[in-house]
Formats: structure tokens, sequence, C-alpha cells
């Protein structure tokens, strides 16, 4: 059977399907199923800053001296409360304890702030690695390019100052200038970036005229920008590229490989099929390795992305090609 292991989050992946942060993955038994199920990796389901940044403001109302204690950076040892964070690195032990799987925590944030050191309470807990999943919509018409895509950066130089183990990011598309932004942010120390986040998106219902949430869950065709962009930025960054949104087959999970991913997150997919859908999809990686004569993943990853082929399919080209001389 061909070898379909992989590395991502700067960790050696025994699959390239990897479990992404989702309602999944927030409990011991069923990240154990994942894992049973042949997960390279299981990211946990997020914690919010808000529920950190709750509990550290409430603390520091009460200790108006906590930033001159010496043992600040260590205050999650006797200030922290809150269940839901208990919960949290209960998980993360319970689960290492449990399993061999890589398992990374994931921290859902929208600032730099203090924060970050629950990041050091997480790799004390015996996470393998730490996911950002940075959510920042530049909707702010107050706020400059510069200030919004300074967080990314403040945050990353923050955490990584604090922990020893690997440190990837997540994030969305809401760039202007996508590819420069992706490369300065995989120059930063980084293991890893996954595009793209997918967001709670607003629709609205025109009988009742109120504004609610659209599908959850990603859709078998919705792949195809982050597929885009992932063969235009695989080759020129300095850390692994991962990719989610829209994998629901191996046929899907390959042409992320073949466009230079060195893996896929899914959870949608989870959400349909169940833990067995993992194990679906390893096979058919492997069934098309076999096919095909490769042995690795290395033997054709990235043999189509824009740095490594002479298609041009990538860039304007593909548009001009299909609006430009067929007439309707």
């Amino acid at each position: 059977m061909a070898n379909i292991s992989t590395r991502f989050f700067g960790l050696e992946l025994k699959s390239p399907v990897i479990a992404a942060s989702s309602s999944m993955t927030g409990h011991a038994e069923q990240v154990l199923k994942l894992a049973e199920a042949g997960a390279g990796a299981i990211v946990l389901k997020s914690i919010f800053e808000e529920e950190i940044y709750h509990e550290l403001q409430e603390e520091l109302s009460l200790r108006d001296n906590l930033h001159s204690d010496p043992e600040y950076l260590d205050y999650f040892d006797y200030v922290i409360k809150d269940e839901s964070i208990r919960k949290y690195l209960k998980l993360i032990s319970d689960v290492k304890a449990r399993t061999d799987v890589p398992i990374v925590a994931s921290i859902n944030c929208i600032s730099s702030s203090d924060w970050v050191l629950f990041a050091h309470k997480i790799e004390e807990a015996g996470a393998d690695a730490l996911e950002l999943n940075m959510y920042a919509c530049p909707a702010d018409v107050l706020k400059s390019a510069e200030t919004n895509e300074q967080f990314y950066f403040e945050t990353i130089s923050r955490v990584l100052s604090v922990v020893k183990i690997p440190v990837s990011i997540k994030i969305s598309h809401y760039f202007s200038n996508l590819a420069g932004m992706i490369q300065q942010l995989s120059q930063t120390g980084i293991s890893g970036i996954t595009i793209f986040n997918r967001f709670y998106s607003p629709d609205i219902d025109i009988e009742s005229q109120s504004v609610g949430v659209a599908d959850v869950l990603s859709s078998p065709h919705d792949y195809v920008m982050p597929l885009r962009w992932t063969g235009l930025l695989s080759g020129i960054l300095s850390c692994d590229l991962a990719a989610t949104t829209g994998i629901h087959t191996s046929e899907t999970a390959i042409k992320f490989l073949l466009s230079g991913a060195s893996a896929v997150q899914v959870a949608s997919v989870l959400y349909k099929d169940g833990p067995s859908a993992i194990s679906r999809l390893n096979q058919g990686i492997a069934d098309y390795m076999d096919r095909k004569g490769y042995g690795t993943l290395s033997d054709f990853k990235g043999s189509l992305s824009h740095s490594s082929s002479s298609t041009q399919a990538w860039q304007r080209v593909q548009f001009m090609k299909y609006f430009g001389e067929k007439a309707f």
C-alpha cells in the first residue's frame, strides 16, 4: 500500500487528512473515534479568545498588582477558574493519554492581547501543536489595511515567544494583497498555514424579511477557491500549506495534494458521514497512488502547482479562455 504520510503543523503525520476544529472534535470519545479512523492529526474545537479574556479581565479587576507579580507568566495556575477553560485543558491531557495521533489545540482569536499567555498552559497540558484560527473581518472603514494586518504579526510574535510547540495559523482570504500577505506570514516562524477558514455568513429570508445564517456546512463545490490559491501559493511559502472547505471526496483531496498542499482539513464531511469519512478519504488517496505508481505523497505533491508546472490555468488566462473566446 502507498505511504500517505506527510508533514504539517511541524509534525510528522501518518495521513494528510486532518480532522478540523469543530464540535466533532470537542469531546474525548469523539476525538478517539477520529483517531481510530486514521486522522493524521486532530484539531480540537476552538476555545474563543473572548472566553479567555473575559476571565482575565475579571481577575485583573480584583488584582490590580497582577502585572507586577513575578509569576505573571504563570497566572493561570492561580487565577483562572472558568469551567470551560479547565475542561479544555483537561480535554487535551485526557486525549493525549489515550492516543498517539497528534492533538492540536485551537484558539479562535481576534486580537493580540494578554490572552496569549493561555498558549503556555495549552503547551503544559500536552498539546502537540497550536493552531491560531485568526478572525479579522476588515469591515471597519476607520481601520487601515496596515492596522488589520498588524494584528496577525503581533499575535504570532507574542504566541511564539511563550511556547515551544509548533504554531500554525488558519486564515481567511480577506486581504488586498493575499499572496504577498500569506508569504510574509509564512516567514514569521510559524509551522503551517491553512487556507481558508469558513465563517458563519449571513443570509436573508425574503418572506420574513429577516437576517439569518447561511449554510454552515460546506458543499462539495466550495473547494474551488482554496484550490486556486493553493496552486498559486505552494512553492513560494516558507512553511507548509494546508487547505480546507469543500473537501468531501478523496478526488478533491488529491486535487489539493497535486496543487501543493501538504494536508487537508475536513469538518463538514465528518458531520455528514461520521469518522468513517476519514478512512474513506485515506483509502481513496492510497488507491490513486497505487494506480499511478506513486510510492509517497512527495512523488506527486505540487506537481500541478503554478510554480512547478507550465500550466497558466491558475491565473487570468483561464478566464480569457472560457469567457473571451466562447460565444454563448
